[in-house]
């Protein structure tokens, strides 16, 4: 088939045909692939659409976020959701689903933690491995993403990610390992950013070296929407799909790299080879596809809730024990505005709209709760308003039990924009000590997809973090509060007592043209555990209605073994989880590293043996200087706990390794874990080369600067349009809903209107109007003309050129 294709098909494959649908060959038989947004949903947008998700989009069962799955512990229960998300996408004609979005939360404030799993990347990837696997069981493609190191929102198309190379294998790329290694995904999108200095889409360390050579990934490598920088050097790297459609320019530039020999044709081959093989892998689109089971969609996203819910606090009870599960009868006020209006999705790309919405007002008459009143309580976006606390606060009064909905709005969590601290609105906050006041049986559910400041701690009885549950979520979270569902979540993520706690306060987000990752490998518990920081909540922490006991630890060279025992009053299940950490001198690494975990369901009374296995990744560390994964000869301490603060059992066990231990060749910062304010020097020092220059370099505007970057610009005509902007910006956050498309336009490079308008705007064009962005208008405009007029000829003699060959 490759022989038989023209140099410019083959350029041509290499890029969308519109927003959402590859090209396709008709003669050869090779189908257009339509893909979809789909992290916890499919988002397949009706009629003509853009890509950040402003228009309608068909309906689809709006699954509980990967954060929020995360908690369940469960890759099983991913696969399930995986299956589900699968079915959905082949109803809807989708062959290629955008997702799971697997970045490690290296911060609490990135605007898109809701749709990661962890900080840990063990758990991430395994949990994203279950919904690969479910996904393209349905003969759809899955597409993890963001590869790699994605970690902010911020400029977030033009900040170049600076790490050392351990951190960057160890933290950032291990979860995108283990999915590629034991899901095998067709497909898979890079990031926006730069690391260490080159664009994602064109880093041939990382699409060639390590995703292709070292970890045997054969599918096809997509671009996130307007992520393609320069069109011949993601070829080159390892890159198929540029996204949305660039228009023909790319095309053109393809053709002409292969006739100029500065692309090798056999690099073009490769990469056309890559996209017909994901076209013709899955799902046929003649095959019929079974009706979808919409109401068994919808139990399963409650049932995913329901192993999601993680009880963080159960206090208050009669007679010293907990005031949950609440009894039948228990006459209940219920207050917040999520309770009528719940959060159960983020807001941008993964917005998704969904077949059926239960809120806590629709699902609290099928309990045997006895609804005394409601009250709104209080404004979601933040505003004081005491007529609506007053009522709330007689609703208070007259219940034997308040629950009270708590939460992050809209605007805190959204793609394209970073959270600025992690408290909750302070009119919240009030409205909970003023209902203290009056009843101190205050149950609080919270929804929010990333972690929160709780000094508030004490002023509720018990504290039911939903995270953003989903379009059942409402009567999930009923469930766990009623007893007839015994909480087994446990945090995926570590809730500092405060932000200023958290190992990258100083560093994140890079507000420039770089992101320092200067906290090395000490990310989420890594950090914590160390250095010995006390937390809010720890890693892998959640209270079940019963308790478990640990026992009878044996530690092989292969496994891990022990009994775990119900040894309480109810039904549940326990995350056991398993950590190691070196003893005695050796390479700077974490105390304890998640190295392996399993979700035990047990009866009241009932005991079971279970085995973790001791995989490859159990010792390791990458080695710098063999440019390889060793592991040191020493004797490693094996923890085994409900959470990396609860360890219950301990063994040791003498490793044969790769190497000897090695001694310690970084800076102090890094082999102590004091890396709250590492210097230049020693930061430079971790990365084995210069630190690139943070800020950007005053001067003319270039074709990757920022279109924000126009408030510094020579032209009064930039300047208004950045004012523009800017103005439109802060209206919609006054009102409290995050304009996904002025947002991306904010943080966009120039580049990318060449990339984002289907071929109306070429390169050339952009240069031209970056003249009169730099203060030369007459040329610019000049160029501008014709520029376009250049770019409107070659685009009608590529499309001729095209047709003649179909």
């Amino acid at each position: 088939m490759i022989e038989n294709l023209t140099l410019l098909e083959k350029a041509a494959m290499l890029s969308g045909k519109n927003i959402w649908e590859s090209r396709a060959i008709p003669r050869h038989g090779v189908p257009s692939l339509f893909m979809s947004d789909g992290p916890h949903g499919v988002r397949k947008q009706l009629g003509s659409a853009d890509h950040l998700g402003i228009n309608a989009s068909q309906k689809a069962t709006c699954f509980p976020t990967a954060a929020t799955v995360a908690n369940s512990w469960d890759p099983a229960l991913a696969e399930q959701i995986g299956e589900a998300l699968g079915e959905e996408a082949a109803s809807l004609e989708v062959d290629v689903l955008l997702g799971p979005g697997l970045n490690i939360k290296r911060s609490p404030l990135c605007g898109r933690n809701f749709e990661y799993f962890s900080e840990d990347p063990y758990l991430a990837g395994k949990m994203a491995a279950g919904y690969v696997r479910g996904i393209q069981s349905q003969g759809v493609a899955a597409t993890p993403k963001h590869f790699a190191v994605n970690s902010q929102e911020l400029r977030r198309m033009t900040t170049d990610s600076v790490l050392d190379e351990r951190t960057l294998r160890e933290i950032y790329l291990t979860a995108f390992e283990i999915v590629v290694r034991e899901a095998e995904p067709r497909a898979l999108m890079t990031s926006y950013n730069l690391v260490n200095g080159v664009y994602a889409n064109e880093n041939t360390f990382l699409l060639q070296k390590v995703l292709r050579d070292e970890w045997g990934f054969d599918g096809a490598v997509i671009t996130d929407w307007g992520g393609g920088n320069d069109a011949v050097e993601g070829a080159r790297a390892g890159s198929a799909i540029e996204m949305p459609s660039p228009g023909l320019d790319s095309v053109r530039q393809l053709v002409a790299a292969v006739q100029n020999g500065s692309l090798p044709e056999a690099e073009l081959d490769a990469r056309v080879t890559e996209v017909i093989e994901l076209a013709l892998a899955f799902r046929n689109p003649l095959d019929p596809v079974a009706p979808l089971d919409v109401a068994g969609h919808h139990r399963l996203a409650e049932h995913a809730a329901e192993q999601s819910i993680v009880l963080l606090k159960n206090d208050g009870g009669p007679s010293g024990g907990g005031l949950l599960p609440l009894a039948p009868g228990t006459r209940v006020a219920v207050i917040g505005d999520f309770a009528e209006s719940p959060r159960y999705q983020g807001a941008g790309s993964s917005l998704v709209n969904p077949t059926r919405l239960t809120t806590t007002l629709d699902a609290i008459g099928a309990t045997e709760l006895e609804l005394v009143d409601f009250a709104r309580g209080f404004d979601r976006h933040g505003a004081d308003d005491e007529s609506l606390a007053a009522a709330a606060v007689l609703a208070a009064q007259s219940s034997d039990v308040v629950l009270l909905y708590l939460g992050l709005d809209e605007i805190s969590e959204s793609e394209g924009l970073d959270r600025s601290d992690m408290r909750m609105a302070p009119n919240q906050l009030a409205l909970l000590g003023r209902l203290r006041a009056v009843n101190p049986n205050i149950v609080v559910v919270l929804s929010a997809g990333s972690a929160v400041e709780i000094p508030w701690l004490d002023d509720c009885a018990a504290l039911v973090h939903g995270y953003l549950a989903g379009q059942a979520g409402a009567a999930a979270l009923l469930n766990v509060i009623t007893g007839a569902v015994n909480p087994s979540g446990k945090l995926a993520e570590t809730y500092p007592i405060r932000h200023e706690d958290s190992p990258a306060f100083r560093y994140f987000p890079g507000t420039e043209r770089t992101a320092e990752y200067r906290e090395g490998p000490y990310v989420g518990y890594r950090y914590y555990d160390t250095a010995n920081v006390p937390v809010r909540f720890p890693f892998g922490f959640g209270l079940s209605y019963t308790e478990f006991a640990y026992s009878d630890l044996t530690v092989t060279d292969t496994a891990v073994s022990f009994t775990v025992a119900n040894t309480g009053p109810v039904d549940g299940a326990e995350i056991a989880q398993l950590y190691i950490g070196r003893t005695g001198p050796g390479v700077h690494r974490p105390a304890k590293e998640l190295k392996g975990f399993v979700k035990v369901p047990l009866a009241a009374g009932e005991q079971r043996v279970v085995t973790i296995p001791l995989d490859d990744k159990a010792f390791r560390h990458f080695d710098i200087a063999s440019d390889a994964w060793q592991v040191e000869t020493a004797e490693y301490t094996v923890h085994v706990g409900a959470s990396i603060a609860d360890i219950r059992l301990t063994g040791t066990l003498a490793v044969q390794g790769t190497i000897a231990p090695i001694t310690p060749a970084v800076p102090g910062p890094y082999d102590t874990a004091s890396i709250t304010d590492v210097s230049d020097a020693d930061f430079a020092a971790l990365l084995g080369r210069e630190i690139p220059p943070a800020h950007w370099t005053p001067g003319p505007l270039g074709i990757n600067d920022a279109l924000c970057q126009m408030r510094d610009a020579k032209s009064p005509l930039a300047k208004l349009a950045y004012r523009i902007l800017h103005r439109m910006l802060k209206k919609s956050e006054a009102a409290h809903k995050p304009d996904l498309n002025l947002l991306f336009l904010f943080n966009m490079p120039f580049r990318a209107i060449a990339k984002m308008t289907n071929g109306a705007v070429s390169l050339h064009m952009v240069e031209a109007i970056l003249l009169i962005v730099n203060g030369h208008f007459v040329r610019g405009a000049g160029g501008l003309l014709r520029a376009s007029l250049r770019n409107r000829r070659a685009n009608a003699q590529t499309r001729k050129a095209l047709q003649a060959t179909a």
